[in-house]
């Protein structure tokens, strides 16, 4: 069964054809069902839309000169109409019926202005980026936090707070932590579902690793102008990340198999993030703490199965085309 509530969900996308499809699909089989469905399109010359057009979706367009993500955030959450806004990235796909259920509950409480979930990694994910999403997002929810860390691959706000203070359009990343750190500071809390769980599909190249982390670093420095990064900072943070995976990666016995790709992904991460640093001063904050220190080195081991099943998908979603050409026989 399905109830009404009024949340909105707004997709960012581009070239998503090997994602969109699952994520629509989970959204059609929640136990709440959202009043809109808007997906953001900047420019993809792929079958997104295509597939897309087979779902209850609103698609909206922007130009990929005009792109920022906040400015793709907030074409979406402009059009949106629910009370709360849930912003999903193209490429994650809930794990749960109850996900939209479980990431719109703290509402509940009137002073929290913004909730994020739990995101995990596939088979496809580097082994890093599971250790730092492992970090990230515990399996334990956390209803009041105290810093402004989220991240809007899975998210949900206020539209109230969004119409006061819109996302910054001018940041080549972070939008969503600038935002959380200004509702903070209007005296409204965040808050972390474990059980709002997607599945984040990061199947990155070097470069694209690289990229990623530099964008963000340049990001965090214009929000936090008193941050640093220096070249000592790129080599303990480097060799301890490394090592921290290298342990974990031991106790799974993955360690043969994973060792190069360990290597090359935590260098391009942490020169990424030298690259996109001013390169003096000293390495400090909270949020830095969060974002580029490695995982402990203690085994956590995962809670009960939750009494819920999770969503059966399909293995892809063929375009309007591939549909017609397969019932005529081609």
């Amino acid at each position: 069964m399905t109830r009404s509530v009024r949340c909105s969900v707004v997709i960012r996308a581009f070239n998503e054809e090997a994602h969109i499809g699952r994520l629509l699909s989970g959204i059609l089989q929640q136990t709440i069902r959202p009043i809109d469905v808007i997906l953001v399109d900047s420019g993809s010359t792929d079958a997104t839309l295509a597939i897309a057009s087979r779902f209850p979706v609103r698609v909206l367009s922007i130009r990929p000169e005009e792109f920022s993500f906040g400015r793709s955030l907030n074409l979406g959450c402009a059009q949106a109409t629910g009370e709360f806004i849930v912003t999903a990235s193209a490429h994650v796909y809930p794990v749960y019926p109850d996900w939209l259920e479980q990431l719109l509950e703290p509402f509940a409480d009137p002073q929290v202005g913004l909730v994020y979930g739990r995101q995990r990694g596939d088979a496809t994910t580097r082994y890093s980026e599971h250790q730092i999403l492992a970090k990230w997002f515990p399996a334990e929810s956390l209803r009041r936090q105290s810093h402004p860390f989220c991240n809007n691959a899975n998210a949900a706000i206020r539209r109230a707070l969004w119409l006061q203070r819109p996302y910054n359009e001018d940041l080549p990343a972070l939008e969503d932590l600038e935002w959380a750190a200004w509702a903070l500071g209007q005296g409204y809390a965040l808050s972390y579902g474990a059980e709002a769980e997607v599945v984040h599909v990061h199947d990155e190249s070097r470069r694209a690793v690289f990229d990623r982390y530099r964008r963000e670093a340049m990001a965090l420095k214009r929000i936090h102008p008193q941050e640093h990064f220096r070249l000592p900072d790129f080599i303990r943070l480097f060799v301890s990340n490394v090592v921290s995976d290298g342990w974990h990666a031991l106790h799974d016995g993955a360690l043969s198999r994973r060792l190069w790709e360990i290597l090359w992904f935590r260098w391009a991460q942490f020169w990424g993030t030298y690259r996109g640093f001013a390169l003096s001063g000293a390495l400090t904050g909270q949020l830095k703490q969060a974002f580029y220190y490695p995982r402990p080195l203690a085994r956590v081991s995962e809670p009960s199965r939750r009494p819920v099943m999770p969503i059966e998908y399909r293995e892809s979603y063929p375009t309007p085309r591939e549909e017609s050409s397969s019932a005529d026989g081609n």
